[in-house]
């Protein structure tokens, strides 16, 4: 197993950051067989389109080289060569342009074309004679001598079995129509390109795989990497718990600010409290704060600085805090109940003794539950269709 250089061993699959780095650094598995035998291949299929048209074009300029040797002209003659330089030129073409497609997409099979700058830069640890000595003796060394020899193994092979395929067919050219010689000669041609083309493809296949396992292998990670990694991509999990506590604190404070502006505070003895505002012609009475235990002692605190009135009504303190979030208007099912708290602190502004904790002796009836009330607003939230662009 390998190490890095703590001891911890490198364990963990390379995270997909380590890969994007490796890709930069020119560290890509990938093999050349395959972009060599993708080149050929293509020229091939493009060969015999350019054969036929090189035929036509040297036709013409056999049938134009005999006019101009029946009537000499210098002018001529270096005309009919620059034109039969440049056709064979533009013959070449062709077979250039598909020899250099088979070779991008070569390489975009095998994980696309990355430029690998920071190769180019001077590194000194290539020079490093013990790792350039473990390079001729490793197991690569070995694969690449293997692979090299089988390919070579199977090459002469299948040149073997074409020409012994087409020898019938030249012991015999003497008897045989020239036509039908050529023909066997290039169909055996033909197969033997093929046969090679799909054997080096193969071969290719087969080393790409080796070497995407090795590459996959030299980026392995200790546990200790991964959790720095981690720590670095996504941020310290200590510092996004403190980030975390400062937002909820600020959160928080403005809520208690926003206490002093309540028309009233909805409370049961000591677990619950919900600020509630209203405003006339604003729509229903708005939650500006909410809190349980320790945060609703501290409501209950802030509403007594500030003198606002406290109602205890604990079926109504709870629902009303399971029904909504800070900023939420109360929903419909608990107008009726809110209004009677409501009705109730005026008359108590009205007799001047609206300050304090009271209880609203007249207000009867059940509330509505507020867990409930909440799934359906949320259900009505996803229903809502959204809105049409501007």
């Amino acid at each position: 197993m390998a190490k890095d250089g703590g001891g911890q061993e490198k364990t963990e699959a390379p995270t997909p950051r380590k890969l994007k780095e490796a890709r930069d650094q020119g560290q890509q598995p990938r093999t050349q067989d395959l972009s060599a035998w993708a080149s050929v291949a293509a020229m091939a299929v493009t060969a015999p389109a350019v054969v036929g048209a090189g035929h036509r074009q040297l036709a013409d300029v056999v049938q134009r080289a005999a006019a101009v040797a029946e009537d000499p002209d210098p002018a001529v003659a270096v005309g009919l060569l620059g034109d039969a330089v440049g056709s064979g030129m533009l013959l070449l073409v062709p077979l250039v342009g598909a020899a250099v497609l088979a070779t991008v997409v070569s390489h975009v099979i095998q994980g696309g074309v990355h430029p690998a700058w920071q190769k180019a830069k001077p590194d000194l640890k290539r020079l490093n004679p013990v790792e350039g000595v473990k390079r001729m003796f490793g197991l690569m060394t070995l694969w690449e001598a293997a692979k090299t020899l089988l390919k070579s193994v199977v090459l002469v092979l299948v040149a073997w079995w074409a020409v012994a395929r087409m020898m019938p067919a030249l012991l015999g050219a003497g008897s045989a129509p020239l036509g039908g010689t050529l023909d066997t000669m290039r169909d055996s041609l033909a197969l033997l390109l093929q046969v090679a083309v799909a054997t080096g493809v193969v071969m290719a296949a087969a080393d790409f795989a080796v070497q995407k396992r090795k590459s996959m292998k030299d980026l392995r990670m200790t546990k200790q990497e991964v959790k720095e990694e981690a720590k670095t991509t996504e941020g310290n999990p200590l510092v996004k718990q403190a980030r975390r506590s400062r937002q909820i604190a600020l959160t928080r404070n403005r809520m208690m600010a926003a206490v002093a502006t309540a028309d009233v505070v909805v409370v049961n003895p000591t677990h619950y409290a919900v600020a509630l505002r209203y405003e006339a012609g604003k729509g229903a009475p708005k939650v500006v704060a909410k809190g349980v235990d320790a945060v609703a002692g501290k409501i209950r605190e802030r509403a007594g600085e500030h003198r606002v009135p406290m109602v205890e009504d604990v079926p109504l303190a709870r629902s009303l805090h399971a029904a909504c979030e800070v900023g939420d208007e109360i929903p419909g099912e608990l107008f009726e109940a809110v209004a009677h708290v409501l009705a109730f602190v005026m008359q108590l502004r009205a007799k001047g003794s609206a300050a304090g904790t009271h209880r609203d002796a007249r207000r009867r009836g059940e509330v509505p539950d507020g867990t409930a009330l909440r799934r359906e607003r949320a259900r009505r939230r996803r229903r809502r269709p959204a809105p049409a662009p501007g």
